[in-house]
């Protein structure tokens, strides 16, 4: 998984009373889009993530919840002290869908697929500590081996993500999770049948999944998606912004839930890129660590998340939202709220304010521009917000809307931009995942991307830390090379993160079993319990 930009597209709930009148074996909800693949192996949407996530069997599992790793496929695992090498204990007597017995053949055939550098699965990145592939054991049909030439960090947990295929079945759509693929309308609606050869039961025996169809029906449109959900089309809704959240707690208090912090975080950085055709002074306030923290300070975080996201959000502490548990650097705050630090501040660089605005110590007025993405109400209203705050200090700012594409240009490759808002989402836990982000080289280093050498001291000690992290087996002192990095990017601000929100979702009453959590897929991580009855569940 990775760390990608996300946006969200804001609509109005319709007042349209509950129906509920669909078959009980049947669960239905929506994709924004048709999936870019089918092939398990090669997943980078989130759409194909979550056929993979419904069809695929995996040796090991992320509980969504505990955040704790759980076997699967494999009964046991055990991994060496240098984190090189990890065993698996399969289970025996499981088959694929279409009866294919699996064994360790399959593992060994899936790391061959995977690691396969024509494939260039994003999946298998993280497993590439060298240029080495490497070296699959099958020590009998129940005891596979894998022996990398380099420690993998978290090694274990990236099994999650790796769906296991038969070496030997001739159906593409064979599977070891708890659905197949069925049929696919492109543009309509994908149809997944239930694996007649799932291997998991519940306390009394009875086969899982409990539902025998998952229709996930292709919906751009998030209003026609609430639409349907109202009318009782639709089962439940993975994700709702604040305000139609707050409107079907009005409408359907039951149906509302409020899992807590997300992954998701909101921010704004200042383009530091030398090459940028921006004014040589400007870049000298962008890069000035007082400049940027002056900015955070004069921003009020407890508002945004007030006005903006109706109280399902809380003030960012920085680039790790609480809800990665593990991983979260809780020794750090969020950026008080303080215009006379950021005064201060500014004064320290040689900034004067007068008669209400800001100038630098060579006479120019402090005025830029922020960019972000069109259509997004949130960020809109949050840019809209965050001017007011800097005009507080003296500092004009101007907010630049634009269509996502050509945002993406501005901010990944002309760089003809002063200042950006996005939301970034961590979808992995692990911080190994965030190395296309940290390392100074990389090209998701936002605010100076792809440098040849770091430009800063600090940027260099986190390329250290990173790299560090990433060869080093033992979690605890993963932990704590990855809070300096934390505490690193706190004090140096080259993100200014704003809010981390909530994941707000929403469940018909028919359906039972549901444990939302703050991890994706937050609404159905644990689709193969999920109950769903002719008449309105009562218990959740």
């Amino acid at each position: 998984m990775t760390r990608r930009f996300v946006f969200l597209l804001w609509f109005a709930l319709a007042p349209i009373a509950p129906a509920f009148s669909q078959a009980a074996d049947e669960l239905r909800f929506c994709l924004r889009s048709d999936p870019k693949t089918f092939d398990p192996l090669a997943v980078e949407d989130d759409n194909s993530e979550t056929v993979r996530y419904l069809t695929a069997g995996v040796l090991l599992r992320v509980n969504r919840v505990t955040q704790q790793l759980s076997p699967e496929l494999a009964a046991s695992w055990k991994v060496d002290r240098q984190g090189r090498q990890i065993t698996f204990q399969l289970r025996r007597n499981l088959a694929f869908s279409d009866g294919t017995p699996f064994s360790s053949d399959d593992v060994a055939f899936t790391m061959g697929q995977l690691m396969d550098p024509k494939l260039h699965s994003a999946t298998a990145d993280p497993f590439r500590s060298s240029d080495v592939p490497p070296q699959v054991s099958v020590v009998s049909p129940d005891r596979v081996s894998i022996l990398f030439a380099a420690p993998v960090s978290g090694l274990e947990r990236l099994f999650d993500q790796v769906p296991i295929l038969s070496a030997r079945s001739q159906q593409k759509s064979a599977s070891l999770g708890p659905f197949y693929l069925a049929d696919y309308k492109p543009g309509v609606e994908i149809l997944l049948q239930r694996n007649p050869n799932y291997w998991k039961v519940d306390a009394q025996g009875i086969r899982l999944p409990y539902v025998k169809r998952v229709r996930l029906m292709i919906q751009q449109s998030r209003e026609i998606e609430l639409v349907r959900f109202r009318r009782g089309e639709v089962d439940l809704v993975n994700s709702l912004d604040p305000e139609s959240f707050e409107q079907l707690v009005r409408l359907s208090p039951t149906s509302a839930y409020d899992a807590g912090p997300s992954l998701e975080s909101e921010m704004m950085w200042f383009n530091q890129v030398a090459s940028a055709p921006i004014a040589a002074y400007k870049k000298a306030w962008f890069t000035s660590k007082e400049f940027r923290r002056a900015v955070s300070a004069a921003i009020n975080r407890a508002d945004l998340c007030r006005v903006i996201y109706k109280g399902h959000a809380r003030p960012a502490e920085g680039p790790v939202s609480p809800a990665n548990r593990f991983w979260f650097n809780s020794a750090l705050k969020p950026h008080p709220y303080d215009t006379g630090s950021a005064i201060h501040r500014l004064d320290r660089e040689g900034f004067n304010l007068r008669a209400g605005l800001l100038y630098d110590r060579d006479g120019h007025p402090v005025e830029f521009s922020v960019v972000t993405n069109a259509g997004n109400r949130a960020r809109e209203r949050m840019a809209a917000m965050i001017q007011q705050d800097l005009a507080t200090i003296g500092i004009r700012l101007n907010v630049v809307t634009l269509d996502f594409p050509s945002l993406i240009e501005r901010i990944t490759r002309t760089f003809n931009y002063e200042a950006s808002m996005l939301g970034l989402t961590n979808v992995d836990l692990d911080p190994s995942a965030q190395m296309n982000v940290w390392l100074s080289s990389a090209g998701n280093h936002q605010w100076n991307p792809n440098q040849k050498t770091p430009a800063t001291a600090w940027e260099a000690e986190i390329d250290r830390l990173m790299r560090a992290q990433a060869a080093e087996p033992r979690a605890a002192v993963r932990k704590r090379l990855f809070d300096r990095v934390q505490q690193i990017v706190s004090e140096e601000a080259p993100f200014i993160y704003l809010v981390n929100k909530n994941f707000l979702m929403a469940y018909s009453p028919q359906i039972s079993n549901a444990a939302p959590a703050a991890v994706q897929p937050g609404a159905y991580w644990n689709i193969e319990v999920l109950k769903k009855t002719a008449q309105i569940a009562r218990t959740k």
